[in-house]
């Protein structure tokens, strides 16, 4: 019955796109951070609109919302289109949203970016320390910052919910899985190194990680929205994401990731759901030197080490983060000091603090399916015109498009129906 679903979804498409249309939220500049009336302010509002309404337009996604700031507050704050494809309501600041892989650096980066201020977890150390059942040929090689660079040897992703029913038969198939290569040969992002970055954190803390990432990260930071498995009665302002056949039904304020689902929809490298008020709060702390209204979260001293690159001889990725390459969600204007990531339900988060500056995208991209993928350029233009309005200049050459992998897919509308995932699994590393 999921393809009758979908019919209908479609078919509604083009009256709730049209009634998106008509009632556009208007931008939003902050008092008191920067001078609403200043020309470069119009300017980055005017931007920030012009990318959402074309991005609309082309049914990118049913509905946005995006924020610029700095390490004050918020500049500029835009919501676009609605929260499903269907008449709905309008994204605001208060709406959440699935974050899918930005969990991995909202929730476990900062987690373990504490546990390495605390002296309990070491970046060089093996992973077997904190996790001696995980064995293997060449496990033993592999290091917590191996891990984080999604350098361990470990492969992108596996459907553990085609070889598992219950949480803890899927968490023994990520022990169990092989290493492809010798730790340090090459980058590979990868879930499953996720997950079990997330078992350090659950067994060196003595607490599970939903539990660690409330007590200490979202508690003490105000993110009062921000957590796995929200309330049902937050539903009507959730936004929904991709019928699932699996489950017979759309997931509406559950995890989308079917791996997180099938881990009880709590993860490390998705679950968390969030909002533009809170992730405001999370961006404007990395701006503050990892510190914000008094409360410390992390030192200045694990940010710079976690959003470093190691090896740029392997890839552009640091510590859980990304950083600008060129051909990434960063954009062109971003400086060589920002740091990101994105998320497969079509949420995205820039710090850049060369610039003073972080850029946010929340969407539901993937209602009603994961092959609409025009969010991968609305990304890159609101990244750079956001940092044009900013002043900032081009620090890395765009990739001529005859340069660019041939293999790059190309968008399907977003009535197309949705096909199981092969060796594509549901991360941020895809759109």
């Amino acid at each position: 019955m999921w393809f009758i679903a979908l019919a209908a979804l479609a078919a509604t498409a083009c009256a709730a796109s049209g009634a998106a249309h008509s009632r556009p939220a208007a931008p939003r500049t902050a008092e008191g951070n920067d001078n609403p009336g200043h020309p470069r302010m119009r300017a980055l509002s005017d931007s920030v609109r012009h990318v959402l309404d074309r991005a609309l337009h082309d049914s990118a996604f049913p509905g946005a919302y995006a924020v610029v700031g700095n390490h004050a507050g918020v500049i500029a704050s835009y919501g676009v289109g609605r929260l499903d494809w269907r008449p709905s309501p309008v994204p605001d600041d208060t709406t959440l949203w699935d974050l899918a892989s930005l969990t991995k650096v909202v929730g476990l980066t900062t987690a373990m970016m504490q546990l390495v201020d605390a002296g309990r977890v070491s970046l060089a150390a093996p992973v077997q320390r904190y996790l001696p059942e995980w064995t293997g040929p060449g496990k033993d090689r592999v290091t917590v910052r191996d891990l984080l660079t999604h350098s361990s040897g470990l492969p992108a992703w596996r459907p553990l919910y085609d070889h598992a029913t219950t949480s803890s038969d899927a968490l023994a198939l990520v022990y169990a899985t092989p290493l492809d290569t010798v730790p340090g040969a090459r980058m590979v992002y990868s879930d499953l190194g996720a997950i079990l970055l997330g078992q350090i954190v659950a067994r060196v803390s003595g607490e599970p990680l939903d539990r660690y990432l409330a007590r200490h990260l979202f508690e003490p930071l105000g993110m009062r929205s921000t957590g796995y498995r929200p309330d049902p009665a937050l539903r009507a302002r959730t936004a929904p994401t991709e019928y699932d056949p699996r489950r017979g039904r759309q997931a509406w304020g559950e995890v989308h990731d079917e791996n997180a689902y099938l881990l009880g929809g709590v993860s490390a490298h998705a679950g968390l759901f969030s909002t533009a008020r809170d992730l405001t709060r999370f961006a404007r702390m990395y701006l503050s030197g990892g510190e914000l209204d008094g409360r410390r979260i992390v030192s200045t001293a694990a940010i710079t080490e976690f959003t470093r690159v190691p090896d740029p001889g392997l890839s552009h990725r640091a510590l859980g983060w990304e950083t600008p390459d060129g051909e990434n969600s960063a954009g062109h204007r971003m400086s060589p000091h920002a740091f990101g990531h994105t998320g497969f339900t079509g949420t995205s988060l820039w710090i850049d603090p060369a610039h003073d500056a972080f850029v946010l995208l929340l969407s539901n991209r993937v209602n009603p399916t994961r092959e609409n993928r025009r969010i991968r350029g609305v990304r890159v233009q609101l990244a750079d015109a956001v940092m044009a309005a900013l002043g900032a200049p081009l620090a890395i050459a765009p990739t001529p498009p005859s340069a660019r992998s041939s293999s790059t897919p190309t968008s399907a509308p977003p009535s197309a129906p949705r096909s199981a995932p092969t060796s594509s699994p549901s991360t941020g590393q895809r759109p």
